[in-house]
């Protein structure tokens, strides 16, 4: 066999036996790789998961669990927010552009309620109970929250606002441990446990391996042997995202560069490498989801400045969006800027973040001796805090559209955080892949035998991002992966 470093595909002329067979092989355990294990299997197909690390879960299994569904699902309509496939089109071709993948987002959406009821019918437990305060994820079991925006500017003067954060229900959470991921993916596992998908562990994929221009297996290493896996109806590719490959985020999204924020190390592109081998065409490589170690019940109060004193986001909006715009934007310079009143009323709310209640590095009496100690331009700071509050006299914020409720003037003493430095991402680029998951050739054309879903992949993300979308987009996707990959069973019978 030739040199197992190598991405490049392996002719099956050249395998000798074939180690492992099965219909369906899918590359990774995670979100995306269950829900095509699942439906492959309930399509008939014998099917085989090659997973990295010693047990199923990936990245999703430590994720907050936020599955971005909408369109008027059970539990919306439960809790009282009226929704539809149009409307939430709307929200999503806006926030998550540009360059978002209209015919995939269309069906997203108009999937979405379905989705949601398959989920439930696979036992992913959702409380009926809405979250309504600012957050990164509910510190407590609520099943629903807004987690992309929607209800603040400038997303709720384009589309009419509705939660669509979904939430699994799980006791006694801890974020980044065991969270609502993990309940996502303990009762899709068990399932397709069920359904006699096999799995396979400590499986690192390495190549495709293909006869003409069709995929039909992978080569593995396994305990330090080479494997060759024979897939009879197609290959799955779920192996995540690239934000652990040094080489790749210098190329493609340079921002990023030693601030990976993906759950798990192994998300290194392995699975877009293989495919680029073979001709696969790429999509939005430098979009990026950015975390902000900022805890929003401070943000919405207070107002956030860059480095020259100016404000550049709405502080009550999605805290992804204004990581995005500090890292991407402003140099990732970020400062909060609040009042005594303000902080501790902010500290003694209720918060999955309370790590990110950082203690203020500078603390005045006035704007001008605040603005003199944290060495900004002169009349920076001062003439923005004097606009703020002039209108948040009124409830208002004319410049960036901070809703009402969260309009205070700024008063004495004033303090301010220093969050400089304070992002983390991962990225949103990837194969680009039909509605089918379908991996495209650079040609426009589907290479045949070859499915993937989830980060790998280009998905319903070009450019901005909603809590959600990525286990909503895998779980969506890695769905159409297994039964597109499965089809081919017949044929292949006959």
């Amino acid at each position: 066999m030739a040199d197992d470093r190598s991405i490049r595909p392996l002719s099956a002329d050249d395998v000798a036996a074939w180690d492992r067979e099965a219909d369906v092989v899918i590359a990774g355990y995670g979100i995306a790789g269950v829900t095509a294990a699942i439906e492959a299997a309930r399509a008939g197909a014998d099917v085989l998961v090659l997973e990295r690390t010693s047990g199923w879960g990936g990245a999703a299994a430590l994720a907050g669990g936020f599955i971005y569904l909408g369109g008027g699902t059970p539990l919306q309509q439960a809790l009282g927010f009226e929704d539809s496939p149009a409307n939430m089109k709307a929200f999503m071709m806006a926030a998550l552009g540009p360059g978002a993948d209209e015919a995939k987002i269309t069906d997203y959406c108009d999937g979405s309620v379905e989705h949601f009821n398959w989920l439930v019918d696979n036992g992913v437990p959702f409380k009926e109970s809405f979250y309504d305060q600012p957050g990164w994820e509910t510190p407590f079991d609520d099943g629903l929250m807004y987690s992309g925006g929607e209800n603040s500017a400038p997303y709720n003067t384009i589309a009419t606002p509705a939660p669509r954060g979904h939430v699994p229900q799980m006791e006694n959470k801890r974020t980044g441990q065991k969270g609502g991921g993990y309940m996502l993916m303990k009762p899709l596992a068990d399932t397709a446990e069920k359904l006699g998908v096999r799995a396979e562990y400590d499986m690192r994929v390495q190549r495709l391996i293909i006869d003409g221009d069709r995929v039909v297996g992978i080569v593995a290493k396994q305990y330090g042997r080479n494997l060759t896996i024979r897939a009879r109806t197609g290959v799955v590719l779920a192996t995540g995202s690239f934000a652990y490959n040094k080489q790749m985020i210098e190329s493609f999204a340079p921002r990023l560069i030693d601030r990976p924020g993906a759950a798990i190390e192994e998300h290194d592109g392995s699975a877009i490498r293989m495919a680029q081998a073979l001709g696969a065409d790429l999509a939005h490589m430098d979009a990026t989801e950015v975390a902000f170690f900022g805890e929003p019940q401070l943000m919405a109060r207070g107002i956030l400045v860059n480095a020259r004193g100016q404000r550049y986001v709405n502080e009550d909006t999605y805290p992804g969006r204004i990581g995005q715009e500090t890292l991407l934007r402003n140099d990732n310079q970020a400062y909060l800027v609040i009042d005594e009143d303000a902080y501790e009323t902010g500290c003694a709310a209720d918060s999955s973040t309370p790590f990110f209640r950082f203690r203020p590095k500078w603390v005045a009496e006035t704007v001008e001796e605040l603005e003199a100690d944290m060495n900004l331009p002169a009349g920076t700071l001062t003439s923005t805090v004097a606009v703020y509050n002039r209108h948040a006299a009124n409830g208002e914020d004319p410049v960036l559209g901070k809703k009402a409720q969260w309009c205070k003037p700024i008063g004495s003493p004033i303090a301010a955080l220093d969050l400089r430095n304070c992002t983390a991402g991962f990225t949103l680029g990837g194969l680009r892949t039909s509605v089918n998951s379908e991996v495209l050739h650079v040609s426009g054309e589907p290479i045949p035998g070859l499915f993937a879903a989830g980060r790998c992949t280009a998905g319903v993300c070009a450019g901005g991002y909603a809590s959600g979308t990525s286990l909503g987009d895998g779980s969506f996707y890695g769905r159409r992966a297994g039964l597109s990959a499965a089809k081919g069973l017949s044929a292949a019978e006959g």
